[in-house]
């Protein structure tokens, strides 16, 4: 991958013909053209990974390609995307036919096309520029380490929910329900649920259960099971 980012004489396609998700989706982020098959469904987060960080420098990709807001939203939502949002936010820059004969054969005519193109010269001048100004500002590699050291958390720190996950998808275990990031149905029975179990302990530990980001560590071991309803 840092190959295809340090590429600076021509300009690199990526082709999603079939679904991707998480670093493959940022793999193809390294190109300077994604072209996606109609039909193809994209996962761009980790998150849905026991909240893991996740490396690919999805970091540095992500935002300069479709700009800090929107890549906060992409990595927050947790959904799946289609080809036509996908184009929309700035993921992809090309559609390409559904069925995948027809794919291969428009794949390789508008490569050619574009290789014949009389703006390829100063598109690659641009990408050589751009990739300098980024190397001088802050250069990927220190995206990188800033992942790494996120991903430390996942592996070593406090919470288990990685390593679960983890297991979980290598033993092929299916969820036991439909996360709430897709049944938003049940975001709100929830909090209520939480708000009820709130009400039987100290009003204390109650404000802090209803911050932000709170986890059981914040707990005695005697009242952590009260706030997972």
């Amino acid at each position: 991958m840092r190959k295809i980012l340090e590429t600076d004489d021509r300009l690199v396609i990526a082709a999603v013909l079939g679904n991707a998700g998480a670093g493959g989706v940022f793999l193809s982020l390294a190109a300077d053209e994604v072209w996606l098959r109609e039909g193809v469904i994209l996962n761009p987060h980790y998150k849905d990974m026991g909240n893991f960080h996740g490396s690919e420098y999805w970091t540095y990709l992500l935002p300069g390609r479709v700009g800090e807001d929107r890549a906060r939203r992409v990595n927050q939502a947790r959904l799946p995307m289609g080809v036509d949002e996908a184009l929309e936010l700035g993921l992809a820059t090309r559609c390409l036919p559904g069925n995948v004969e027809s794919a291969d054969w428009e794949l390789l005519r508008a490569a050619a096309e574009l290789a014949a193109s009389p703006d390829l010269a100063r598109r690659i001048a641009a990408k050589r520029a751009r990739r300098c100004g980024d190397e001088a500002e802050k250069p990927p590699s220190a995206y990188r380490e800033e992942e790494l050291r996120r991903m430390r958390r996942n592996f070593y720190g406090f919470d288990p929910s990685y390593l679960v996950a983890l297991y979980n998808f290598i033993r092929k275990t299916p969820k036991s329900r439909t996360p709430v990031t897709l049944a938003v149905h049940r975001a709100c029975i929830w909090f209520h649920s939480r708000k009820f179990a709130l009400q039987f302990v100290p009003a204390d530990l109650a404000k802090i259960a209803m911050r932000p980001r709170v986890t059981t560590r914040h707990f005695p071991d005697r009242l952590r099971y009260a706030f997972q309803v």
